[in-house]
Formats: structure tokens, sequence, C-alpha cells
């Protein structure tokens, strides 16, 4: 059971390990813990359960996707809708939703869906950049650095705008032969619960851009919920939740062994430095960790938004929700395992070639 755990839930179990381990050095506060990105984060991840639950997205894609006539066209929706939404409902969520929706169109129109899947990990990615609630390392940049909302999207509309061009390019590039499929259509059932759920989704978005309060948030959200379907509550994702506590925890701990503390700084001493040591940390132990690493030891935020938003790029495990589309591909097509890794890596590493020296430019 445990070497179970340990296997499903790797992060989160680093996450508590290094919390306790630093905190026999250095002891444990409780101001360490950002409750503000926590509840944030809880806010989001239940009005997208409900979202999910009542198949809003499916419905949309199905509509888009019976006008397509090609794979070309097919590619563009897919991959489109994926980063379109991922900027809402985070880069992971985005995945769950749309990879399942275009292997069932894959298997329906009988077409290789391998490489559309593969661009839509990357459009989740990227497109995920490009918001304070694309993805949990933008939600705490955002709230760590206290961010102006016209500040934090100046900032990564570079990564946006560039990464609609590499997928555009990516997409031009793949055969454009006619396909014959249907896809079944998606019946809105209790149309009041949706009605509810887009109301308390919006109120979500402007807590997040601090407009409203979010401990009101908070409370209005989860009675909402609650009159939709209580059973909700149990599709958040609790252990990020606690991975986030054990970081803030660790983080806390070793900011304060002045040893470590001076070596950070001295590494992380400028904006050129974040930038750089934030990717390469993110190819290693995944975007989320190096962003909640390197925050506790430098003030360049900007630096860090843009360098772990391109380091989701690289390796499959530089950013998780790239784990969340490989497994779900390779559960379906088991034997196209190592194949889905080597196209993968290949138009990864193609794309933070690309990046790292063009979002560079814009570091000041």
């Amino acid at each position: 059971m445990i070497k179970s755990f340990l296997k499903n839930q790797i992060v989160l179990s680093i996450a508590l390990f290094l919390a306790v381990i630093t905190s026999f050095i250095s002891f444990p506060k409780i101001e360490y813990i950002d409750f503000k990105v926590l509840i944030l984060l809880f806010n989001l991840m239940l009005v997208i359960a409900a979202l999910n639950s009542l198949k809003a997205l499916e419905k949309g894609a199905v509509i888009l996707l019976k006008k397509c006539k090609t794979y070309k066209m097919v590619s563009i929706m897919l991959v489109g809708m994926t980063f379109i939404a991922a900027m809402f409902i985070t880069n992971d969520v985005a995945l769950i939703t749309f990879v399942p929706f275009a292997i069932t169109v894959g298997k329906k129109g009988n077409i290789k869906i391998m490489k559309i899947v593969i661009l839509q990990t990357l459009a989740a990615n990227l497109g995920s950049a490009f918001t304070p609630m694309g993805n949990p390392q933008n939600l705490f940049i955002y709230s760590y650095y206290n961010m102006g909302s016209i500040e934090f999207l100046k900032t990564t509309l570079p990564i946006m705008s560039l990464g609609i061009i590499f997928l555009g390019v990516l997409i031009v590039t793949m055969k454009n032969e006619k396909i014959d499929f249907k896809v079944e259509d998606v019946k809105l059932e209790k149309v009041y619960k949706l009605l509810i759920t887009v109301l308390l989704f919006f109120i979500v978005i402007l807590s997040v851009f601090n407009i409203i309060n979010y401990k009101f948030v908070v409370i209005l959200t989860v009675i909402g919920i609650c009159t939709i379907d209580i059973k909700l509550l149990f599709k958040v994702d609790y252990s990020l939740l606690v991975t986030f506590i054990g970081f803030f925890i660790f983080i806390g701990n070793i900011s304060q062994i002045n040893t470590i503390k001076l070596f950070m700084r001295n590494i992380l001493n400028s904006g050129q430095r974040t930038y750089i040591w934030s990717i390469i940390l993110s190819q290693v132990i995944s975007n989320v960790p190096a962003t909640m690493l390197i925050s506790g030891f430098s003030k360049c935020g900007k630096e860090l938004l843009l360098a772990v938003n391109v380091g989701g790029m690289g390796t499959i495990i530089a950013s998780l929700a790239s784990v969340i589309s490989y497994k779900i591909y390779t559960k379906e097509y088991e034997g196209e395992g190592n194949n889905y890794l080597k196209i993968f890596t290949v138009y990864n590493l193609l794309g933070l070639m690309i990046f790292i020296p063009i979002i560079f430019l814009f570091i000041k």
C-alpha cells in the first residue's frame, strides 16, 4: 500500500519528506503556508470539477468538431480547444477533458491520433502560461509576488503569442487528408445547475484577480457546489493542496538556514540567473516544485514566471500535466508508449530550444 502511494504520488511524497526532514533542522511556522493560494486553488478545482461533471466542455467540443472534414481541421480544433481551455480551467484539467475526446475521435475516424495528443499537451502547457489560473505555478507566482493583473498578462503575452505561432507551424506541416467520422451529441441535463456553475466560475475568476475577496468566495463556492452535487467536494485534488503545504514548509524551513540562504541568493541574484536555473530545475523536478523552491530566494518574479512556463517543455516530467496525457494515451494504446515518448521529446525539445532564447530577450 505504501509502495503504491509513493509510486502514484511521487511529488506529494517528496514534498512531505522534505518538509519533515527540514523540520528537524528548523522549526516550522504556520506563516510559511500561503493560505490564499490554497483557497484559490481549491475554489478553481471545485468549479472546474462541476463543469466537467455537467459535460459543458464536451458539448462545445462536439459542436465545433461536427464541422471538421479533414485531418488538419480536426487537429486545429482539438489543439485550439485545449490551448484556450487551459487558460481558464488549468492545463491538467484541459488534458483530462480533451485528450480522451481526441482518442474517441481518432477511433471513430480511424485516424492516428498520437501527434494530435502530443500537440494538445504542448497546447495545454503553452496556453495555461497566459493567465494566473492557467496552472498552479502561475497562481502561486501571481499571489506570492503581488503582481497586478495587467503586469502579469503583459509578462506572459510573449509565451502565448509564440505558442500560437509554434503550434500553428507544427499543424500546418501535418497531412491534410479527408476523414469521415461521426461524433455523438452530448445532451446537457439540468441546465440550471450549469448556469449556477458558470456564475460561480466567473466569481472565482474575479477573486483570482482580487476584485472579490477570496475568503467570501470560498464560502459561496462550497455552498453553491453543494446545491449542485455534494459529491463534487470529493473530486478536488486534495493531494495537490497537501503537496503545496509540504513545499511551503520545506522552503520556509531552509530559508532560515543561513548557509543555504546565502548560497541560493548568490546563484539567483539576477533575472537572467533566475531564468536559466528555473528552466534547468523544471526539467529535473518539474516546474511547480521548481517555482516554489526558487521563489524563496529570488526577487525576480517576472523572470521566474517566464522560466517555469517555458521550462514546462522539454522532458515529460518538466510539467506534470504532460504525464497525464501520456498515461491516458498509453492506457488506450498500450504498445505505443516508447514511440509516444520519442515524438513527444522531439517536439518538446524543439519548442524548448526555440523558446529559451526568444523569451530571454524579454528579460530586462
